[in-house]
């Protein structure tokens, strides 16, 4: 699109739509030069279409098509990570609201609880299960047996599966037979059979955090809209991709 007069919406009632304060605020940010349209640094009366150009504050691409919901649920034991299950089991979608039909970014199996996001924006959805975008996910793993030295070093250099090794890890021993465990990768069940691997089977797996998302607060089974400063950085964590 063109900038002429008259076109578009102003860039300033665009990121104030978008959640980055007044439009004070707004001016401010494009006066800075922290504001991008299409590549181009973005000046003061600029106008838009939102639904046409690439907006970026900081670097971070702007979400700021109407009706995009993301929800943060503790994910039970239980309950299956789709849309809708043959055999009758519960599924997450029936743990949120049913409009704006909504769908899991990734999946965690139906043994393991914690963090999962749901959303109809399908572009941030690939970026974080992409592994070139090497978003984190973090879990807290109890396994069988006291994980050694040589089980740990392992597991942060890199297990073979039967798909391959993994990429290196990051792995902190909380109790004798607890880890916190941070991968990017999200083969399926990828810690499970890591842990299988050196020896030590998963007794329970929670999922502790997404990229820069995390909460201990939410209870099983229910779920929160992700705040504003919490969706800036998720974007902020899936601009550059490999």
């Amino acid at each position: 699109m063109t900038d002429a007069a008259g076109e578009g919406v102003r860039l300033q009632k665009v990121l104030a739509r978008a959640g980055f304060g007044s439009r004070r605020t707004c001016d401010d940010l494009i006066a800075a030069g922290r504001v991008r349209v299409d590549g181009a640094v973005a000046v003061l009366g600029r106008r838009v279409d939102a639904e046409t150009v690439l907006i970026l504050v900081d670097g971070a691409p702007v979400g700021v098509r109407p009706g995009l919901v993301y929800y943060l649920l503790n994910k039970p034991v239980g309950v299956v990570t789709t849309a809708d299950d043959p055999q009758g089991r519960p599924v997450v979608v029936g743990l949120v609201p049913d409009e704006p039909r909504v769908f899991p970014v990734g999946r965690l199996d139906l043994d393991t609880e914690g963090l999962l996001l749901l959303t109809n924006d399908g572009e941030i959805a690939n970026r974080i299960t992409h592994p070139s975008y090497g978003v984190e996910k973090e879990y807290v793993v109890h396994v069988e047996g006291s994980p050694t030295r040589s089980v740990l070093r392992q597991l942060r250099e890199g297990v073979e599966l039967d798909d391959g090794v993994t990429a290196p890890a990051r792995v902190t021993p909380v109790e004798p037979n607890v880890l916190r465990l941070v991968i990017h990768e999200g083969r399926n069940r990828q810690v499970r059979r890591m842990c299988d691997a050196v020896g030590h089977p998963v007794i329970r797996l929670v999922r502790t955090r997404i990229g820069p998302l995390a909460d201990r607060s939410i209870r099983p089974g229910t779920w929160r809209h992700l705040e504003t400063d919490e969706l800036r950085a998720l974007e902020r964590a899936v601009a550059d991709g490999a």
